[in-house]
């Protein structure tokens, strides 16, 4: 039978670059079980892309009463060691992996993005409501880190350009982002973010480019779009409510 690597119990990860939130699940699965389950609950079993990770990782693990767990690595029929997650080749480490039948019952790790980006075309409007009613916030883009965390997902996009939680008020003549932070990401297309916005029908709202450019666009808050969702508190918090100008 094809074999996977395990540190003891199961684990589950998300992207190469996007940081990770791992979640350690305390029941024994089979390796393919527990894929499943990752990727029913969380994003997929734990994908390592670098030290960092792999101290969180272990972190996690060394209050928990177990030998080890499934992580998202197998060999599978081509003899190679690859991710849960397509693309992404593995290295045995003989300190802390090891490999194992992939059928035999263990705990396992799943893990959460920081980011997800929802394939829905929405309003902006509808956009906060769903990220709020299921995750934590649309998300405001307040820092280089961020900036190149939405880099990484939005080219999966089907829009070109996908919804932020960026917004402006007709009243007071400015944009600010929904979680209360200021704007310090400027990368406007050009004659957008100018100021003198078109308030005549609706509220004007910020995108950025799902691929090339990354540069923001003021749009109708009417316009369908794709959308990324903060998953979790400790980033951002939410400080303006929906109905805010």
């Amino acid at each position: 039978p094809s074999q996977t690597l395990y540190n003891s119990n199961a684990v589950c990860g998300v992207s190469a670059f996007v940081p990770h939130l791992y979640h350690f699940v305390n029941e024994s699965k089979t390796w393919t079980e527990a894929q499943s389950y990752c990727r029913q609950i969380y994003t997929d079993l734990a994908n390592l892309s670098n030290m960092e990770e792999m101290k969180k990782l272990n972190a996690i693990l060394k209050d928990q009463l177990t030998s080890s767990v499934w992580i998202g690595l197998d060999r599978g029929v081509t003899g190679i060691w690859q991710w849960s997650l397509a693309g992404c080749e593995g290295n045995q480490n003989d300190g802390t992996w090891n490999d194992d039948v992939c059928t035999k019952p263990k705990p396992f790790m799943c893990y959460n993005d920081k980011l997800i980006l929802i394939k829905q075309n929405l309003t902006w409007r509808e956009t906060l409501r769903y990220c709020r009613d299921n995750h934590v916030d649309l998300l405001s883009v307040h820092s280089e880190e961020i900036q190149l965390w939405v880099k990484e997902v939005s080219p999966k996009a089907s829009t070109e350009i996908v919804w932020l939680g960026l917004r402006h008020t007709c009243t007071q003549g400015f944009w600010y982002w929904v979680s209360g932070f200021s704007i310090c990401y400027q990368n406007w297309a050009p004659g957008n973010g100018t100021g003198g916005e078109d308030c005549s029908t609706v509220e004007r709202t910020g995108a950025v480019q799902a691929r090339e450019g990354q540069q923001l666009f003021s749009l109708p808050e009417t316009h369908k779009l794709n959308f990324i969702c903060l998953t979790y508190e400790g980033q951002l918090l939410s400080m303006v409510p929906e109905d805010s100008p």
